[in-house]
């Protein structure tokens, strides 16, 4: 067992399955936090909806004299994977290298097997197509064959790291969707999350209000003189705060 923070309770998990990784980046920019959007990235499963804790895993630039420390034996890489817990998602910084693969499908298989519910990497993947036959989604920069030995050493497991140009703390919520993933700060998640919930909310019914020919003039943002028709909106479908 870890001593990283467990933060998501399972309904946290069940309602952020359902709100969108562009009204979490909002919520967070509203926040003053602009990077939380891994920039960059694609699903290899974009219908799978991705909630979990955060753990990471640290590659550095090849130094051939440095790789026989690095790479060989019960390296990060190893030790990252095997001490995924259910409903963790590994999360690796790779600076952004297209050209080597960070993470393969035995690798990916075994975060499977544990109860990981995603991947995420900065880098490129190695065995996609065998991959992409895994129930798991793994956001990634490209795809390449050659292995992670090509340009990168398997450094530090569970330290803060940079991935697509975002700040990860071990113990952030990570959410991903067919757009792409976001990182919630741990400390923030129940205030986002609720946030996030009423935001929809407001949204759908200005989305069936659009629907039906209206201006978008007073419903995107809900303009003051409107919030009447809204609540009477939410009551009618049986809504409550």
């Amino acid at each position: 067992m870890t001593d990283i923070p467990k933060v998501l309770t399972d309904e946290l998990r069940q309602q952020l399955a359902t709100i969108s990784t562009a009204t979490l980046a909002h919520q967070l920019q509203m926040r003053g936090i602009r990077g939380s959007f891994f920039s960059g990235l694609r699903p290899t499963h974009p219908e799978i909806r991705m909630v979990g804790r955060a753990r990471t895993l640290r590659y550095v630039a090849l130094r051939e004299d440095q790789a026989p420390r690095f790479q060989r034996g019960v390296n990060a890489q190893k030790r990252a994977a095997e001490g995924i817990e259910a409903g963790d998602i590994l999360v690796i910084e790779a600076r952004n290298v297209p050209d080597a693969g960070t993470i393969g499908d035995i690798y990916v298989g075994r975060v499977h097997a544990l109860g990981g519910v995603g991947v995420i990497t900065d880098g490129a993947l190695r065995d996609t197509p065998a991959i992409t036959s895994l129930p798991i989604s793994v956001y990634h920069q490209s795809s390449h064959a050659a292995t992670l030995g090509r340009y990168h050493m398997p450094y530090s497991t569970d330290d803060c790291i940079t991935c697509a140009g975002v700040f990860v703390e071990p113990g952030d919520v990570i959410v991903g969707d067919a757009e792409g993933a976001v990182v919630i700060p741990m400390a923030l998640v129940e205030e986002v999350t609720k946030a996030g919930l009423a935001q929809e909310d407001v949204e759908a019914f200005a989305i069936e209000r659009v629907a039906a020919g209206e201006s978008t003039l007073d419903l995107f943002p809900l303009a003051e003189s409107r919030k009447a028709d809204y609540e009477a909106w939410r009551a009618a479908r049986g809504k409550k705060d």
